[in-house]
């Protein structure tokens, strides 16, 4: 690599102060030692406590839904967030190929079939004029609900991704949602304190889905929770989580098949803790966003993703695309090898064994993407 990339190198290191920069790790301090400790003094740990409650209210009155529902991890909370929308076994569900494979696990795990669609490069995110397109092409709707011409399967939803935290083009895709008579659920998973004309992400699906793994902006060590406005599907959310146990003195009934997904009390301290420094936390995101871009203008051929037209973004994870005259791989052999952690972006979704026979749309964009994106250290800092 030349010249540019190793003073590319060097002003990371500078930045972060020492040698081997991780791609993004948690912040702590003595407010989570002491919600922490709290629960470990009082014996709460498990998934019953005052902090589960706690912060789910201070979720919901953060994203500004009424209902918050935490969960063990993103996974678990996009799976529920599913079946209280209404998918079934069967359905196809919309979704992006470019994506982390929790949204397409998280599909079949209802036996429900991913179906596939582009993204834009504006947004990283589901472009709505090529999936309306597409969906006049492929479906028709028949008595109130959509159908895959090809498959003969009800289409039940839609689920966009904010990809590393960047608003989708949600009134659009609303609007494609509304037109096609579509369950719009959220993938939220990594925007968590971004906005979309106004309006946080994970407000606009009828439920949504968030996460709060090791390393996202916030962080519960593991955990995810369901958004919505709805408070009878969060009440059923709340008690499928819950192993659908029916409210009882001592009894054990059940009345359906429910889910171990609770989130542990001591996790919940965590996530109170670090939710009371969101606002710091995503002001040192876009004052590193602000650093990359005064760096990378002195890279031939690279740019730095920005926040799309009319969004807010949280900066998850900071993001430079390379144009054609770049190997992807040399560059984050050279990246990680200098000590400058960095990942690709994740393998398509229909290029996985598992998902190869989905149904799929044209994924031009998601292909060349996936050739020319590339993370780098986001881990928040108080300067930049």
């Amino acid at each position: 690599m030349n010249k540019q990339w190793m003073e590319f190198v060097e002003s990371i290191k500078r930045l972060y102060g020492k040698d081997f920069i991780a791609l993004h790790e948690p912040t702590f301090n003595e407010k989570e030692v002491e919600y922490v400790t709290d629960c470990v003094k009082t014996g709460w740990v498990s998934s019953v406590g005052s902090y589960v409650t706690r912060f789910e209210e201070d979720l919901a009155k953060f994203i500004g839904v009424k209902r918050a529902v935490a969960v063990v991890n993103g996974t678990a909370a996009l799976h529920i967030a599913l079946k209280v929308a209404g998918v079934e076994a069967n359905d196809e569900v919309l979704m992006p190929s470019l994506t982390f494979i929790a949204t397409a696990n998280a599909i079949s795990y209802i036996q429900a079939i991913p179906h596939f669609v582009d993204v834009n490069i504006e947004t990283l995110g589901v472009n709505p004029a090529k999936l309306e397109t597409y969906l006049e092409e492929v479906a028709e709707l028949r008595q109130g609900e959509l159908y895959n011409k090809q498959t003969n399967r009800r289409i039940k939803a839609l689920v966009p991704m904010h990809t590393f935290g960047h608003p989708c083009l949600m009134d659009e895709l609303d609007a494609i949602c509304e037109k096609y008579k579509l369950v719009l659920v959220e993938d939220a998973a990594e925007s968590l304190g971004s906005y979309y004309k106004g309006k946080h992400t994970g407000t606009f699906g009828k439920v949504s889905a968030i996460s709060f793994n090791g390393n996202k902006i916030i962080t519960t060590g593991g955990g995810g929770a369901i958004l919505t406005d709805d408070e009878a599907l969060a009440d059923y959310a709340k008690h499928l989580t819950t192993t659908a146990k029916v409210p009882h003195r001592w009894e054990f009934i059940h009345d359906e098949i429910g889910f171990n997904y609770r989130m542990p009390n001591i996790n919940a301290a965590l996530g109170c803790a670090q939710l009371e420094k969101m606002p710091e936390f995503i002001e040192q995101k876009r004052n590193l966003a602000g650093y990359y871009e005064n760096i990378v203008t002195n890279i031939d051929g690279v740019q730095l993703f920005k926040e799309p037209v009319n969004t807010r973004s949280n900066y998850w994870l900071q993001t430079i695309i390379l144009d054609e005259s770049y190997d992807r791989n040399e560059v984050l052999d050279f990246l990680n090898n200098q000590g400058v952690m960095s990942r690709p972006i994740w393998t398509p979704m229909h290029e996985l064994v598992m998902f190869q026979q989905c149904p799929k749309m044209d994924l031009s964009v998601t292909e060349l993407l996936n050739k020319n994106v590339i993370n780098i250290p986001s881990t928040p800092i108080s300067e930049g």
